[in-house]
């Protein structure tokens, strides 16, 4: 009787899955398309009806509540769109409903030629996207922590490159799911496109903490993640040579056998160097920010709280003094700028001194010297637009940062004023074509000419990095939220006019299921993730971490179509991969949204 009832309990868990699969299943080419986490009560929701052909004119929509089966809400679906540079042939339709706002479980339905089509269930709660995601990003981060038993031990004596000299480098966060190395940054022969890994995830985290408090406490969370930004700051204090310097990598060589790691420069094709010496935009000045940040919370990790900011202050004067040497063109770019910008803004913080105060108005000046009359900022010294797949809102984020000190009305006005036209063109260039998901698109130099797209060129400057940006989409999210809330301040969601809240929605419902391969990238969450990846010393993919993500057309060089794999030979890294900037960032996204 016993196996009875188990057999009939399994038979009926495995039939409601398979019913579930069923019901949002593409039929007859008709799929609902939502953000299977969770929508914020005030913020817009919106699926997506993805279809063959276009919906009858008027077509209606209904709301159901998953728990007692009634229609709460109904409405008609929008006019389908097709996005002609994906080349897909689908048509998008929106369903809008964000009129209604009540706690709950719900699924929407629609009926097409006598069939009835439903989505998957999800909720709608009081800042619920960061009740849910935070607990679960502090989680992942706790599993990317580098302490198995063979990085402990590697870790403690480390190799310089070229060197017999060895470092302690214990700590950090494994880069991603299937790389076990540790990054302040790379692609430093770029010049032009380097991300700020560990040091940027330690200052999301601080500024998390000191953001939301209520938030987390609530959710029972600021422990957790104030403790991990402590230990973020103690491997960014080892990582400080005693020349002033920070070391910008440890690399594992993809090799199984630890003691082969080594701190390095890299290269393209894992080439890699002495030149491990960080600049402001190697991670330097994200590493500084973070340090002087985190020194003003008195609490101690390994170090003392007043041993980070000396070592801030420290590594600050190297900076000054040798950023550029360091730097692979030892040119000035952008990412110096809104780098330095960050360090320069937090030590003013910190410590009130006018040494900060005057490099952190030289280089808000600067960020507002490089915008272009569209809007963009320019990256160099010539005419080659700012993009990038993971800090796009970095720049407006410093800006942010910096008027939290700035008091000067002449000096605030600049600031207020680039951060504006900046919110200004991301909304533009978003606009300016068929984009039924809001997808932020961008400019970029292809071929010599400037043009405009959704997904980075594949051919660029780094010879081969491509890969999914939902780090690009948090960072976007999280600079159209507090950057508004300075310039276009509102009474509705987060603060901001409606088309910034609105952006920013779109951008982490996204990344959250709302895309056109109903594939949450958020691993462990929603109904369909990316696959599982293994990698060494026990690592892999960690729940509640977020995949790079969808990409441009595998082939096309100038980033045009749309691509998403989870099988390629070995080259779906690029798609299913978890890397901490894409989690760390979409920290920052919804830190920004669950603001009062």
């Amino acid at each position: 009787m016993r196996r009875s009832i188990i057999a009939v309990l399994i038979f009926t868990l495995f039939y409601n899955i398979w019913l579930a699969k069923a019901q949002t299943a593409p039929q007859n080419g008709i799929q609902i398309l939502v953000n299977q986490v969770a929508y914020n009560q005030k913020g817009t929701k919106q699926a997506i009806v993805k279809s063959e052909q276009l919906l009858p004119d008027g077509l209606g929509f209904q709301l159901l509540d998953t728990a007692t089966g009634q229609i709460v809400f109904s409405g008609k679906v929008k006019a389908g769109e097709r996005v002609e540079s994906w080349g897909t042939g689908s048509f998008y339709s929106p369903v809008i409903f964000s009129d209604f706002s009540k706690n709950g479980t719900y699924k929407i339905r629609l009926t097409v030629n006598g069939q009835t089509i439903s989505s998957y269930p999800f909720q709608i709660g009081d800042a619920l996207i960061g009740k849910i995601s935070i607990p679960a990003i502090v989680n992942f981060f706790y599993h990317q922590r580098a302490n198995s038993p063979e990085e402990l031990k590697a870790d403690q004596n480390i190799r310089l490159h070229g060197s017999t000299c060895t470092v302690n480098l214990t700590g950090g966060w494994c880069d991603a799911s299937g790389d076990v190395s540790k990054y302040f940054s790379h692609l430093a022969y770029t010049n032009v496109m380097l991300p700020q890994q560990i040091p940027m995830v330690t200052w999301s985290m601080a500024n998390t903490v000191e953001t939301v408090p209520n938030l987390l406490e609530n959710i029972g969370s600021k422990k957790a993640l104030t403790t991990e930004a402590v230990y973020g700051a103690d491997y960014i204090m080892r990582s400080l040579d005693p020349d002033g310097y920070f070391y910008m990598t440890v690399f594992s060589y993809f090799d199984k056998n630890p003691s082969a790691r080594r701190v390095v420069g890299l290269l393209a094709d894992s080439k890699t160097t002495d030149d491990y010496q960080c600049g402001y935009r190697e991670g330097g000045g994200m590493a500084v920010a973070a340090l002087a940040r985190i020194s003003q919370w008195n609490i101690d990790g390994d170090f003392k709280a007043k041993d980070y900011l000396a070592a801030a202050e420290r590594a600050f004067a190297h900076l000054q003094k040798y950023s550029l040497q360091y730097a692979d063109d030892h040119k000035n770019n952008v990412i110096d700028d809104y780098c330095a910008l960050m360090a320069a803004s937090e030590l003013w913080k910190a410590t009130g001194k006018e040494l900060y105060q005057k490099e952190a108005r030289i280089r808000a000046e600067n960020l507002h010297k490089r915008l272009a009359p569209a809007g963009y900022f320019i990256a160099n010294d010539a005419n080659r637009p700012f993009w990038h797949a993971a800090d796009a809102g970095l720049p407006i984020i410093a800006l942010v940062r910096y008027l939290d000190v700035e008091k000067d009305p002449a000096f605030r006005k600049s600031a207020l004023l680039t951060i504006k036209k900046a919110l200004d063109y991301n909304l533009s260039i978003t606009k300016e074509t068929a984009n039924p998901f809001g997808y932020p698109r961008q400019s970029f130099i292809y071929n010599g000419k400037v043009q405009n797209g959704f997904f980075i060129p594949h051919d660029n400057e780094s010879g081969w990095w491509w890969q999914g940006e939902d780090a690009r989409l948090g960072s976007l999210a999280a600079a159209a939220i507090f950057g508004g809330r300075l310039v276009y301040p509102g009474n509705g969601a987060y603060g901001v006019k409606p088309e910034l809240a609105q952006f920013a929605d779109h951008l982490v419902s996204w990344v959250l299921g709302c895309n056109p391969y109903n594939m949450c990238m958020m691993y462990g969450y929603g109904q369909n993730n990316v696959p599982h990846m293994n990698s060494m010393y026990g690592h892999g993919t960690g729940k509640g971490g977020i995949s790079n993500g969808i990409t441009g057309k595998d082939g096309k060089g100038d980033g045009s179509g749309i691509d998403f794999k989870m099988i390629d030979n070995g080259n779906e890294w690029r798609w299913t991969e978890q890397w901490i900037p894409h989690t760390g960032w979409f920290l920052q996204a919804v830190t920004a949204m669950s603001l009062k």
